[in-house]
């Protein structure tokens, strides 16, 4: 969209709404009246259930500002600026203003949904982004006040009228910049898209002519689960489309078998929600009622964060490190965005050490394991200031012991590393038998050992063994160490509400892209601006039922300074 272009204003906004799915921009709705929300997202029932993707949008003053809190004076600065920009393009240049044109008579939601084609085959999904249509679905509150709207359009516009089963819509002449169809749907919605085909196809959704979105299955047994009476946003993408598109604009696309393989996930959604330190993500993936392929429900991630000390940076935990492998290899090739290459792994821990990786490693992880980013212990001579540390339990401790016997003796006759037996004592004073490794080169601190509960350890980098604790306390009567499970900032940031789980994810992001720590790593100036903003990310998962998986995500934001009143016209801005 360019400056110089004349943007019809709810199609526009519709077109917002996308960048603030990414986080990146800001919406200027302000809230009517406090409504009692419908469990399902306002518009589901006109949305055709072959939508890419929804993003449902609360239009509550209170929580827009609340949101232009967080930040940095630079974050906030720019977020502001955004909102001008969008403001400026979207309402005044068309000669409308926020509280006395939309406010009066829009609802409490408003819902954006972009359709993957033209019709419901994913067969066209090499349209370009300003062919790909988009539809919004805008609640009327007060009728007679949109109707009033509508007809000031009529007087200042050039219509094209036309009636789809018995509903009248209008449309801008096709020689306009961009097409801009509405049409009203028995005074509940304002129907607004860029395609006269995607009105039509909602037309025939809201007569029922076509499945709708709400009728997607088990949509609403999934929302259910992830429901909040004042969500700030809900969001669904459609995952067999979104698969299908990925393939088609993939180098490598995914082969047919493989596809439909994945097209057995049918969606994820999550529900958005603002809180006092930050921003909550619920969110929820399922399968198809039909789908072949079931959940292992196994939920067993319990005790790694009480083994990392409570300075701990970074870490990642999981319930079962070689299923997590083996679904992750499984699905490896119908995914065109292919993180880590399963069979490169193979090859270069074969070729490194001469181990296999599901024989001699896999076979005994098959419970709890995490990998953690520590800090050096205060005093200690390093040239490195963290160590990267990996904890597993092992159901096979025998074959776990000739594993690392035989890591050992290639360590030390192939890469001339010093092998020594030592002893460390913990932070709960107990000595304990390790193993050191010592490069030729003497800059790496490497030392491996075990914990209670046939725990094995490896760390790599700083030295910090010492710090690492035996294993869960379970005397009430001994003074509780300090761990990362007992950390204020990691209580405050990973969502526990998910009980039983299968894993963690928890990052410092002032600790862990603080200069002394990755000083090698150059961060581009934009993103830099966004992490000074950000506090700390944590995950949680849990596979709920053989057929859904949770999420809960929280990111911890920065307050900052109170939110002025933007330059004239604020639509957040309460009328005087």
């Amino acid at each position: 969209m360019t400056k110089n272009q004349k943007t019809p204003l709810l199609l526009a906004a519709g077109a917002a709404a996308l960048l603030i799915a990414s986080g990146t921009a800001y919406w200027f709705l302000a809230q009517k009246q406090e409504e009692v929300p419908d469990t399902m997202p306002v518009g589901v029932d006109v949305v055709p259930q072959d939508a890419l993707m929804s993003i449902s949008m609360t239009t509550n003053q209170e929580q827009w500002q609340k949101l232009r809190q967080f930040g940095t004076p630079e974050t906030q600065a720019a977020f502001d600026a955004r909102l001008v920009e969008l403001r400026d393009r979207l309402l005044t240049a068309n000669g409308y203003d926020y509280s006395k044109d939309i406010q009066p008579w829009v609802g409490s939601e408003i819902t954006v949904a972009f359709l993957s084609s033209s019709g419901p085959s994913p067969s066209s999904s090499t349209l370009t982004q300003s062919e790909k249509p988009l539809v919004m679905v805008v609640p009327v509150a007060n009728p007679l006040l949109a109707k009033q709207l509508l007809d000031q359009q009529e007087s200042q516009e050039t219509w094209v009228e036309r009636s789809y089963k018995g509903i009248e819509i209008k449309e801008t002449p096709k020689t306009a910049d961009e097409l801009y169809s509405t049409a009203v749907l028995s005074t509940r919605y304002l129907v607004v898209t860029n395609n006269s085909q995607a009105t039509n196809r909602v037309i025939d959704t809201y007569q029922q002519l076509n499945p709708s979105l709400g009728s997607t299955p088990g949509y609403r047994e999934a929302l259910s689960q992830i429901q909040n009476s004042q969500p700030f946003a809900r969001m669904y993408v459609n995952l067999p489309q979104a698969a299908a598109i990925a393939s088609a604009n993939a180098a490598k696309p995914i082969p047919p078998d493989k596809l439909a393989e994945v097209q057995q996930n049918q969606g994820l959604a999550a529900t958005v929600m603002l809180q006092p330190e930050g921003i909550l993500f619920r969110g929820i993936s399922w399968l198809h009622p039909q789908s072949e392929k079931l959940r292992v429900v196994e939920n067993n991630a319990q005790m790694m964060p009480e083994l990392w000390p409570a300075d701990t940076m970074l870490t990642i935990s999981g319930g079962n490190l070689a299923r997590l492998w083996q679904e992750y290899t499984r699905s490896a090739e119908a995914n065109p965005i292919e993180i880590i290459d399963a069979e490169w792994v193979r090859r270069a821990l074969a070729q490194t050490t001469g181990l296999d990786l599901e024989a001699d490693l896999l076979n005994w992880m098959e419970s709890e394991f995490s990998i953690a980013m520590i800090p050096g212990i205060s005093g200690t001579d390093t040239t490195v200031p963290f160590a990267l540390s990996l904890m597993v339990q092992a159901t096979d401790r025998r074959a776990a012991t000739e594993t690392f016997n035989q890591l050992d003796k290639i360590m030390q006759d192939k890469y001339k590393f010093q092998v020594e037996e030592g002893q460390i004592t913990d932070v709960s004073g107990a000595d304990r038998e390790v193993i050191a490794w010592t490069p030729p080169f003497g800059l790496l601190n490497i030392t491996r050992g075990w914990l209670d509960n046939n725990i094995a350890f490896l760390t790599v980098g700083a030295p910090v063994a010492e710090a690492i604790l035996p294993g869960p306390q379970t005397d009430a009567e001994s003074p509780q160490l300090p761990s990362l499970a007992t950390s204020e900032l990691f209580r405050q940031t990973v969502p526990l509400e998910l009980a039983p789980h299968n894993g963690h994810f928890f990052i410092d992001v002032d600790r862990v892209f603080a200069p002394n720590i990755l000083s090698f790593l150059i961060v581009p100036p934009p993103q830099k601006t966004l992490l000074n903003a950000i506090r700390s990310i944590g995950v949680t998962t849990a596979v709920t039922s053989d057929r859904t998986t949770r999420y809960d995500i929280f990111v911890g934001l920065k307050q900052g300074d109170e939110p002025g009143v933007l330059p004239s016209g604020d639509p957040t801005a309460s009328p005087e």
